[in-house]
């Protein structure tokens, strides 16, 4: 089966064997995925180890990952098209894919994590104007839209069609108008990135969650914004630099990745200086005032005081440093692996806040507990990725994603 009259002009790809191997191993995935979700929607949540006390499990700290990691492609493309670092041209579509991949793929779990996906509608209908959440759902959803307006130009300049004249003229204005939706994607973003993070910090009855803040927007609200845009480049940076070890071939110039690179690392720098001010306030004035100390948080559990040196230190203050140095920068090894440190700090703040502040006793009858997913809470979280990877190699293949691809692998 020769596919090759489907592939960008100029490249070469993988014999359709290879493919096809690779997408069954995704397939297989999606399967686990399958069973597990059918699982959870006709027999219940009783098939999670969610609880009285976690009601937030590892879809939640997956779901807030992926949309913070996917905060590569608004950030991005407001880089690109509205400060213009034409640069980025390059990059901006592997951006708008993972985007795309993050926000459809969060949705999709939340459909399994609100337990009757068929009434997810009711969100819309039935707001909680009081909620948090509420702008959340609004935002995710509308910002999904905009990466589907964005993801649609890319689509249509398939070789074959773009042959049809409709179709090629319309993709072809649509990408004159793209810094609309690329702002509006910003804001979009920006508000929902910061509300997941506000709905934390507003828990007043769990002190490791809370906050101090501005008016009714706690410090949360504004960190999450800033790790999300400090670590989306670097993730973006990332599934490029893993396609071209993959398929042995040059994506995009070093020049591009060490300018996302540089751009991740003075906002992870900005960030941690940030962060590390609101854990010491936090630590040292906002919890004595609610009648607890740091120690108190950590003394029982599993959840102890190494996931702070995790989070600000190795996964924070570490990569930090490493991505503010050219030498690093230049270095293609060095380079990816302070990326991966940067990703797993988000990641990290993610699952701290989402299963920390559960686990912790705020009545004098409860304990300190754990919590550890059941198979099927797996199978749904790495049907998410399985999914991701789907999407992503069937637009490498069949896409012109890399403007610079042809010319960097000439001869």
């Amino acid at each position: 089966m020769d596919d090759s009259k489907f592939w960008p002009q100029g490249v070469t790809r993988c014999k359709p064997g290879a493919f096809i191997a690779w997408m069954v191993v995704c397939l297989g995935l999606l399967g686990w995925a399958g069973l597990s979700a059918f699982l959870c929607i006709f027999k219940g949540l009783n098939q999670t180890n969610m609880n009285d006390y976690f009601a937030f499990g590892v879809w939640i700290v997956v779901d807030l990952a992926i949309i913070a990691l996917g905060a590569g492609a608004f950030f991005t493309g407001f880089m690109t098209y509205v400060l213009r670092r034409d640069e980025l041209k390059n990059i901006i579509n592997a951006a708008v894919i993972i985007g795309f991949i993050c926000y459809s793929g969060a949705i999709l779990m939340l459909g399994i994590d609100i337990g009757q996906p068929a009434r997810g509608w009711f969100g819309f209908w039935h707001a909680n104007v009081h909620s948090m959440l509420t702008e959340v759902m609004f935002c995710i959803t509308t910002y999904l839209i905009v990466l589907i307006v964005e993801f649609i130009p890319l689509i249509l300049e398939n070789r074959q069609i773009n042959k049809v004249p409709d179709l090629a003229f319309f993709a072809h204005h649509l990408h004159r108008i793209m810094i609309v939706f690329a702002a509006t994607g910003t804001f979009l973003s920006f508000f929902h990135q910061g509300s997941l993070g506000g709905m934390f910090g507003v828990l007043y009855a769990r002190p490791f969650a809370y906050r101090a803040g501005i008016v009714i927007w706690p410090w949360t609200f504004f960190l999450f914004i800033l790790s999300a845009i400090a670590s989306g480049p670097s993730f973006t940076t990332l599934i490029v630099m893993l396609t071209e070890k993959v398929s042995g071939r040059k994506l995009t110039t070093h020049k591009v990745k060490m300018l996302m690179g540089k751009i991740s690392a003075y906002l992870l720098s900005f960030y941690l200086v940030l962060k590390i001010a609101d854990t010491l306030y936090w630590a040292n004035v906002t919890l004595p005032k609610m009648g607890v100390t740091f120690g108190d948080l950590y003394a029982g559990g599993p959840y102890g005081t190494y996931l702070v040196w995790l989070e600000l230190g190795l996964f924070g203050v570490v990569p930090a440093l490493l991505l503010l140095q050219r030498r690093v920068r230049e270095s293609y090894g060095l380079m990816a692996l302070a990326m991966v440190l940067n990703c797993c700090g988000a990641v990290m703040n993610r699952f701290v806040f989402t299963i920390q502040p559960l686990a912790i006793p705020v009545l004098p009858f409860e304990k300190f507990v754990g919590y550890l997913p059941s198979w099927q809470e797996w199978g749904i979280s790495a049907g998410v990725i399985a999914y991701g990877l789907i999407v992503f190699s069937l637009a490498y293949r069949y896409l012109p994603v890399f403007p610079q691809e042809v010319e960097l692998n000439k001869g």
